[in-house]
């Protein structure tokens, strides 16, 4: 680690790491470098503020970070098949967390069945309706992760809204239903959701429909192939020309309205949502920046650094920061990928990769919380060395 002009006496350093992917949380991932940093300098005072950008550990970092509480609640799943699904509770119970792949993720689903025509996100809506059961005013809501491209119409059904034929039938729930839509009706929808501010946490820009949109860019994740793609985004445009006539809003080209498949739009249309950067809203949330204008040292880090950690990504918000407020900042990665070390100077002092080069990815991952607790001891020697007065600066 490069040296450090900070003193070590009473330090107060700040562990705000986003997740490891397919390893650790970042609830878990705070408390490995917080672990190996209390051996190294047990009188420095720490501040634990794992992070998240609205996807996978979304809840419990915010719940983690704000003393709230866990909740669940009986939905859908992606194929309409009964589940138990989760939620948090911020704020006293006036905040909902909801992650929208608790009830409408991929996870749900075997390969085999993945399929954005007939998926749903029927049981997000349903994780709204628990929240608002509970009292809430305000739902956060994380919406990566999805199995659908359904543009939030099953969510909108949970919620009352009826989607018609010209026939005056309901639609069956999927994607591929929206071919055949003629009218949408919302004078059904519960009442309390105008009472209700959500905010949705989305870290893409993605219009609805096009190239760049929820069907050419993620179904094929999802299990669609390109002819399957090619109907959906034919689909989702004409979801989009409808929303425009009996709502009038337009929501095709709107950024960000493509997350989720097409979700992102469906929040802001039949839920009256605001779509929100992931990183400006949980750090907002978490008052991440005062907590850094507060610290003499700060440490971040995530699965993988490179050169896309500078397109957004949750470290590269915390540099920004850091930035401003004159703070050196120390990165932790499972690995340093290409163009990692041009992170130096630009908000990082340090990144530090945890892995040994010839580990093989099974073993890391298994022992990731163990080799992020080693790394973070290491680095915090360097700071502290042995036998250097605690009140020196290193």
């Amino acid at each position: 680690m490069n040296p450090l002009q900070v003193k070590t006496r009473l330090m107060k350093i700040l562990i705000a790491p986003d997740s490891f992917k397919d390893s650790l949380s970042s609830v878990h991932a705070a408390e490995a470098i917080a672990r190996g940093f209390r051996r190294a300098i047990p009188e420095a005072e720490l501040c634990l503020l794992p992070l998240a950008d609205g996807g996978e550990g979304t809840v419990a970092t915010l719940v983690s970070a704000l003393q709230g509480e866990m909740a669940e609640t009986g939905v859908h799943d992606p194929l309409m098949r009964p589940v138990t699904a989760f939620f948090g509770l911020v704020n006293g119970g006036a905040t909902a967390v909801i992650e929208m792949a608790a009830a409408s993720g991929l996870e749900w689903l075997k390969p085999e069945e993945r399929d954005p025509w007939t998926t749903t996100t029927y049981g997000t809506g349903e994780l709204m309706l628990a929240a608002m059961d509970r009292g809430c005013s305000e739902i956060l809501l994380g919406i990566g992760g999805s199995a659908t491209v359904d543009g939030g119409t099953g969510m909108a059904m949970a919620l009352g809204a009826r989607f018609l034929d010209s026939q005056n039938n309901p639609l069956p729930p999927g994607g591929g239903a929206l071919k055949d839509l003629h009218r949408i009706e919302l004078s059904g929808m519960d009442p309390r959701l105008k009472n209700t501010r959500v905010q949705v946490a989305c870290d893409v820009e993605n219009p609805l429909t096009g190239e760049r949109g929820a069907a050419q860019v993620f179904g094929p994740q999802k299990g669609a192939g390109p002819e399957m793609v090619g109907q959906l985004d034919d689909n989702l445009r004409h979801l989009a020309s409808r929303i425009r006539e009996f709502l009038g809003i337009e929501v095709n080209d709107l950024p960000g309205a493509g997350a989720a498949g097409g979700l992102g739009a469906g929040l802001v249309a039949f839920a009256g949502a605001q779509l929100v950067p992931g990183f400006t809203l949980i750090s907002g949330i978490t008052r991440l920046e005062d907590h850094i204008a507060k610290a003499d040292l700060v440490i971040t880090g995530e699965g993988k650094l490179d050169a896309s950690t500078g397109m957004g990504k949750t470290p590269w918000g915390v540099a920004r920061l850091c930035l401003k407020h004159g703070k050196p900042l120390v990165a932790f990665a499972g690995k340093l990928g290409e163009g990692a070390e041009k992170l130096i100077g630009k908000g990082f002092r340090d990144v530090v990769a945890i892995t040994p080069g010839n580990m093989p990815l099974p073993e890391a991952l298994a022992n990731a919380d163990q080799l992020l607790e080693e790394a973070a001891f290491k680095a915090a020697q360097g700071l502290h060395p042995k036998g250097t007065d605690a009140g020196s600066e290193v």
